[in-house]
């Protein structure tokens, strides 16, 4: 397909690594003026860097802490007050692995805020700049538990669903101001949070982490895990 974002600036969350930064990386090749936005300053700029730029793109970082939704809204409301957010990518990692009949309410919380309430705060923010230019897309990368509970991740497939329904709400909501919202929903992509899930698997089960992704890898039909570029 031929995809061009020319002119169009795109706010990529948890693009310091992983699935944010291929997105990032493939938005700035399209013609995006990419914004990363992440927790690691250092980080960051080093992916910057890597952004392709035809002379005519300007990136940006935007320096927030998902773990603290209020540090959050200030900074992306700086943001905004200066440009609109023509495509908001939602997308951070997830909660710690664990059975949910041994998760603590704290956990709940904890998640609840980095994934649902630090998403709304986003789209709220970039919703009224999409409105004024007639175009917006708003993509949160979630997880297939919305569609089936995902073993030993109790927290994590609770607050996916809850992601998920807010997603299309706000699809209902936003679709006659050309505002499309829509989910992504990985299957075992081979990224940091893969290599813990695995390591804690690993370690619960007394096995080596070799085993463990062999065993993962057998139940994909491609007999492999993703790649974040994919």
């Amino acid at each position: 397909m031929n995809i061009s974002l020319k002119n169009k600036t795109a706010l990529v969350c948890g693009s310091s690594a992983g699935i944010g930064k291929a997105t990032a990386i493939q938005f700035a090749r399209l013609g995006a003026n990419v914004i990363l936005l992440a927790r690691n300053q250092d980080k960051l700029n080093s992916v910057k860097a890597e952004l392709e730029n035809d002379g005519s793109q300007t990136h940006g970082i935007c320096i927030a802490d998902f773990s603290k939704p209020e540090e959050l809204r200030v900074a992306v409301a700086e943001l905004t007050s200066t440009q609109n957010i023509n495509i908001l990518v939602n997308n951070t990692g997830g909660p710690p692995a664990g059975l949910i009949s041994k998760a603590n309410t704290t956990e709940f919380l904890e998640a609840f805020n980095q994934h649902l309430i630090c998403n709304h705060i986003l789209a709220t923010a970039v919703i009224e700049g999409m409105k004024t230019d007639g175009y917006g897309r708003i993509i949160n990368v979630i997880s297939t538990s919305v569609k089936i509970p995902l073993k030993g991740l109790g927290v994590s497939n609770t607050i996916r669903g809850a992601v998920g329904n807010w997603s299309k709400t706000l699809a209902n909501e936003l679709g006659a101001f050309g505002i499309t919202v829509n989910n992504v929903l990985p299957g075992a992509t081979k990224t940091g949070r893969l290599s813990s899930i695995i390591e804690n698997k690993a370690a619960k089960a007394g096995k080596p982490t070799t085993e463990v992704e062999q065993m993962m890898q057998a139940q994909i039909p491609l007999g492999r895990f993703a790649a974040p570029s994919e």
